[in-house]
């Protein structure tokens, strides 16, 4: 988006793209932490309840580099929420939900954006209405590169939580190990467009997929 600032000069297009990444670290992040807070909570661990993250505040979660991510590339992070696997009731089936809360959320919201966009689309052509269904298509399709960037098996992001229910506890703690080094590793791809081809072909199928089951669901009723 900062790339399309610079290219472009500032659009209406461009304005609301940025309202959008605004929105999306501030509300969308809290959100997206606050899933991973509640469905840790309700599998038995109080960590992150007791560190002050159960909460929609985003000051408790916006991580600063992350959030520079979302405006640069449409992907980001928020501060992962601490959990203390050993308080599950029952320990990697505790993980998988409390891991998968954030990126669900994410395409909830996505799915939400996208029931909206073909509502607003009914009411009229008025400039004010096709702004609300641009601001509610990019929010979607955050929404969808959060949800497809953070099930990366990278560590800080949730797909690396993810590896503790499938990897024997001697190699997930060998790759925690270097959860610096291999954040530093995918920082590098995104910012030099490596992954961010594929990350995007994953989105827009995710995207489409979304979009067919709400306009069949248009359709229908």
């Amino acid at each position: 988006m900062i790339f399309d600032l610079l290219r472009n000069g500032f659009t209406v297009q461009v304005f609301i793209n940025l309202l959008v990444r605004v929105f999306i670290i501030f509300c969308v992040l809290p959100f997206h932490e606050y899933a991973h807070a509640l469905l840790a909570t309700k599998q038995g661990d109080p960590t992150a309840k007791l560190s002050g993250r159960l909460t929609l505040n985003p000051l408790a979660h916006i991580d600063p580099i992350g959030a520079v991510m979302i405006f640069f590339a449409g992907f980001g992070y928020a501060k992962p929420v601490p959990v203390n696997i050993r308080n599950f009731k029952n320990p990697k089936k505790g993980m998988a939900i409390t891991a998968l809360a954030g990126p669900v959320s994410n395409l909830l919201l996505a799915f939400i954006s996208i029931i909206f966009m073909n509502l607003v689309a009914l009411i009229s052509d008025a400039t004010i209405v096709q702004v609300t269904i641009l601001f509610l298509y990019y929010n979607a399709v955050i929404n969808i590169n959060l949800a497809v960037f953070n099930l990366l098996p990278i560590p800080p992001l949730d797909g690396s939580r993810l590896l503790a229910v499938i990897l024997p506890d001697k190699y997930y703690y060998k790759v925690m190990q270097n959860e610096r080094m291999l954040m530093i590793i995918i920082l590098v791809l995104i910012f030099t467009g490596v992954i961010t081809r594929p990350l995007m072909f994953l989105s827009g199928a995710v995207y489409k997929a979304l979009s067919v089951f709400v306009g069949l669901f248009f359709k229908l009723f």
